[in-house]
């Protein structure tokens, strides 16, 4: 059961939620360790830096779930693409996509219709070449290049597709615990006359009945074996039990049965042709916005405006490109989503995604490299399993085997946390790290912001969290140092997370301890104070290649095809 509660804890709501007890203190992660006492990144003092210098605007792309573009704290700064007249069912500035005012869709069809759930991409890698691997003597000495990953992807997935018995367990328990939860959710609702309610409020009612009583009494119950906060509300506990249930459900069947191929099901393009790039709809919504639109107030929620909360950076306009369902994302989304950032006018782009395998790799190495040939920042979360992604697969990644290089614009970042809020931990139970391959570490438990809805806000915990307030950092150097290449600022930002190597920390999801150098290559936590000063003392770089638009006939990534991974 413990392993059970751990595993809840980390993975139930999209970016982990941490036991009850600890604060939730909004806005945490902007403040300053010296004056505040909270190991944020010093947001107040890099403003006053700032406040006599001129700012230009900066577009950010954020590759992710969705956007609710009708947020009060969003709705503003949207990015808008001027080439596009709405509605008109046009390609007007003949980038490929029409209608692309505030971005594009790539889990879409032009009727409309958009994917919401697919399932892990071990899996999808499983079946997908089960028939040309499983029960051969393969010789990789015949293999060509593309072949001889495809089956290293493949050998991984099959090792790990044995269903574990307790697993199984721990999904019906789960399952029988959603039912208990629904059962007494309906009793409560009645009886307290609301139809949402926090864990504090139940626990402060004196329900007027036997029954009502009971329920209480089952409820909290399952509250307590699932850490839930006391903030959360009994709708957002179902929700998430359900979908949590539903996904772990599908994918041990998934072990066992190949699941339905639900991308080609709805997008209906041609998915092993790369050249096959115009399709999805111009739906930035979606159907589960979430996420994204989590990530993106974190960056750029309008500041100063007395509502919600305040972003990391101002003169930004978020470009969002959905491309990222409810299950592990596809290489060739990822890629041309990449490379449509770059097109419009990105200077930075969010990742708050992973995944441990990656079929076409050399689809999304290619647009890296053109982002980095753009001069195109990117910003990338480590994950949320408590692995050493030194020793672990973690996609996408700088390591561009393609090209047998290592790309200089891209930023790995792991969560960090604060005594005040995550039971004194600094670096965050979940997150990932690496010696060599998380750059830096961020706050990225219980930040703060926008949620969609009715213009709601709430709190997340994830290396999600933690990438956008890194890419918040960036969007400011690139704001006022605009002079400064993608490569400057990524060392402006590793420089401000000092190395520290006595300081002892946990190791996420162990109860061993270690100095931070030993987690990160930078061995610190990143301050957008100490990256904008650093930022002022680089000299300019040469000027960028990344033009503000360019049209679907000048030169992109020439990606090439895995036609002999096809079934």
């Amino acid at each position: 059961m413990q392993r059970l509660k751990l595993f809840l804890g980390c993975t139930l709501l999209l970016a982990s939620q941490i036991t009850s007890g600890q604060a939730n203190v909004k806005g945490w992660h902007l403040l300053d360790p010296q004056t505040d006492t909270f190991n944020g990144i010093s947001l107040n003092k890099t403003y006053d830096l700032l406040k006599s210098k001129k700012a230009t605007p900066v577009i950010v792309a954020v590759i992710d779930s969705g956007i609710d573009t009708t947020h009060e704290d969003l709705k503003g700064i949207l990015w808008t693409n001027t080439g596009e007249i709405p509605g008109n069912g046009k390609d007007d500035d003949g980038n490929g996509y029409v209608d692309d005012v505030h971005g594009w869709n790539f889990l879409g069809n032009k009727d409309g219709s958009n994917l919401k759930k697919d399932v892990d991409e071990r899996t999808r890698v499983y079946y997908r070449f089960k028939e040309k691997f499983d029960g051969r003597q393969i010789d990789t000495t015949q293999l060509t290049t593309d072949e001889k990953w495809q089956y290293r992807e493949w050998q991984k997935a099959a090792q790990q597709m044995n269903v574990d018995p307790d697993e199984k367990m721990q999904v019906m328990m789960l399952g029988v615990l959603a039912k208990s939860l629904k059962k007494n959710d309906a009793v409560l609702r009645v009886e307290m006359g609301k139809e949402a309610y926090t864990r504090d409020e139940l626990e402060k009612f004196e329900p007027p009945t036997p029954k009502g009583k009971q329920a209480k009494m089952g409820f909290i119950t399952c509250l307590k074996m699932l850490n839930v906060e006391e903030d959360q509300t009994n709708q957002d506990l179902i929700h998430d039990l359900d979908e949590y249930v539903s996904g772990k459900k599908s994918s041990i069947d998934a072990k066992e049965v190949a699941p339905p191929d639900y991308r080609a099901q709805t997008v209906k393009d041609n998915y092993y042709e790369i050249s096959d790039k115009y399709y999805g709809n111009n739906d930035i919504m979606g159907p589960d916005a979430m996420h994204g639109t989590h990530v993106s107030g974190i960056i750029a929620a309008q500041r100063n405006n007395n509502i919600g909360m305040d972003g990391v950076a101002d003169n930004v306009k978020i470009m969002m490109i959905r491309a990222v369902p409810d299950g592990d994302e596809y290489d060739k989304d990822v890629a041309l989503a990449i490379v449509y950032a770059v097109d419009n006018g990105a200077k930075v782009i969010n990742m708050s995604f992973g995944k441990s395998f990656s079929p076409e790799k050399k689809w999304v190495d290619e647009a890296i490299k053109y982002a980095q040939a753009k001069d195109v920042l990117i910003v990338h979360a480590a994950g949320n399993e408590s692995h050493n992604v030194d020793k672990t697969d973690n996609f996408p990644n700088p390591n561009l085997i393609t090209f047998n290089t290592k790309a200089t614009n891209f930023i790995t970042v792991g969560a960090s946390g604060d005594a005040h809020v995550a039971a004194g931990k600094l670096v965050a139970d979940f997150s990932n790290y690496g010696k060599e391959t998380v750059d830096v570490f961020a706050p990225g438990v219980k930040i703060y912001s926008t949620l969609p809805g009715g213009n709601t806000y709430g709190f997340l915990n994830g290396t999600s969290m933690a990438a956008p307030v890194v890419t918040g950092i960036a969007s400011i150097i690139r704001s006022y140092y605009p002079q400064l290449s993608a490569s400057q600022v990524k060392y402006a930002i590793d420089k401000s997370a000092q190395a520290n190597n006595t300081i002892t920390v946990n190791v996420p999801g162990s109860d061993s301890t270690t100095t931070l150098n030993e987690l990160s290559q930078t061995g610190g936590f990143v301050n957008a104070y100490t990256a904008v000063e650093i930022a002022g003392t680089l000299k300019a770089a040469p000027p960028a290649d990344n033009k503000t638009k360019q049209t679907k006939k000048e030169k992109q990534p020439v990606f090439v095809n895995p036609r002999e991974g096809k079934n």
